[in-house]
């Protein structure tokens, strides 16, 4: 038979995590493991699995498993922290034709015809082939399972020069303060008529001067915060994706909007991702503002620090960056002075 645990999860809900451990001659010859909301859908779960595993032939068919279940697999074995775009990522793979496809019947046309259907720009597909040879470059060194690693760097080939593939384009949109007032207005009326609402208009404050992404502010503790810096967990990094909790100075504008929060969570902004990026998306598409992303914020915030004269090394205290060359884009700013200095929502 199998198990099933529940385990808490960061944001207080609960998940139900249904495994089958199958062994022979005392070695594990089959694991498989799926989190579920509810018992009952991982009840369900470990029953239909339970008779599929107990079909003739069913441990034969495990050493060429369909995608779908090296997936599984590969999220379940994983002892690193998986980032909410690659969960989203691999997620939606599953739901994809590729992902009923087993192993040896995966090749290089196979990848970059599933590269072809999907929508989005070129960066968009990349990061879909990316994070799937990560579970190609394991799968058969781990596992034993016919992947085939050169078929994934053939389809990147061919999908990066026909152009299906390709690097994200530097993204330079900034708010204008007449877009920003528009946001603050229509965030005031919201809290107004939902006083428990996410109170967007200090998030936004918070996020423009601190120059913080969205994942970031959702973890700041108020044992991370010591007026004039703050402990920013899991900072986001190319090579290392956890662990990377950094200390970074905070202007004191985004020192007061910590001030006005009231101590009712271990963290100071007590509130999901998708809440704050639905709010924000929402508020855009109401005001039609166009084109606007709510990570412009730290763009912007970044380069305010530029225009009023802080050098990389110290612009890279607030916004955390350790390389510095990618702050070269913005130390090139015309501008000079703090355009902030009279604004009227600078100070809730």
């Amino acid at each position: 038979m199998g198990t099933i645990v529940a385990r808490k999860r960061k944001d207080g809900t609960t998940g139900y995590r249904a495994q089958i451990v199958r062994k022979k001659d005392g070695e594990i010859v089959w694991r498989e493991t799926q989190t579920f909301d509810r018992r009952p859908a991982a009840v369900a779960w470990l029953a239909r699995r339970e008779t599929e595993l107990a079909e003739p032939g069913a441990f034969e068919r495990k050493s060429d498993p369909p995608l779908r279940d090296v997936i599984d697999r590969y999220i379940a074995e994983s002892k690193k922290a998986m980032g909410r775009t690659k969960a989203q990522v691999l997620r939606t793979i599953k739901t994809e034709s590729i992902a009923e496809l087993r192993c040896s019947e995966i090749g290089s046309a196979e990848l970059i015809a599933f590269a072809q259907s999907r929508t989005g720009t070129p960066a968009t597909v990349q990061n879909y082939l990316s994070h799937l040879s990560a579970i190609f470059a394991i799968a058969r060194p781990m596992w034993k399972y016919p992947l085939n690693q050169q078929a994934i760097k053939d389809a990147f080939t061919v999908t990066g020069k026909m152009g299906i593939t390709g690097k994200s384009r530097q993204r330079d949109r900034r708010p204008s303060l007449e877009e920003l007032d528009k946001l603050m207005t229509y965030f005031g009326r919201v809290t107004t008529y939902r006083p428990k609402t996410v109170p967007m208009q200090k998030i936004v404050i918070f996020a423009l001067f601190s120059t913080r992404r969205q994942e970031e502010i959702t973890l700041i503790q108020w044992a991370d915060y010591e007026k004039s810096r703050v402990l920013v967990r899991d900072m986001k990094h190319p090579e290392n994706k956890d662990g990377n909790d950094t200390w970074c100075e905070l202007p004191p504008e985004a020192s007061a909007v910590i001030e006005t929060m009231p101590k009712v969570d271990r963290r100071i902004f007590p509130y999901t991702t998708d809440a704050i990026s639905a709010s924000f998306t929402r508020a855009c598409k109401m005001l039609e503002i166009h084109d606007l992303r709510f990570h412009d914020l730290r763009h912007e915030g970044i380069s305010r620090l530029f225009e009023m004269g802080r050098t990389i090394p110290q612009t890279a205290s607030v916004s955390g960056h350790r390389n510095w060359q990618s702050l070269k884009r913005y130390s090139h700013m015309r501008q000079t002075g703090d355009k902030y200095e009279t604004w009227k929502w600078k100070n809730l």
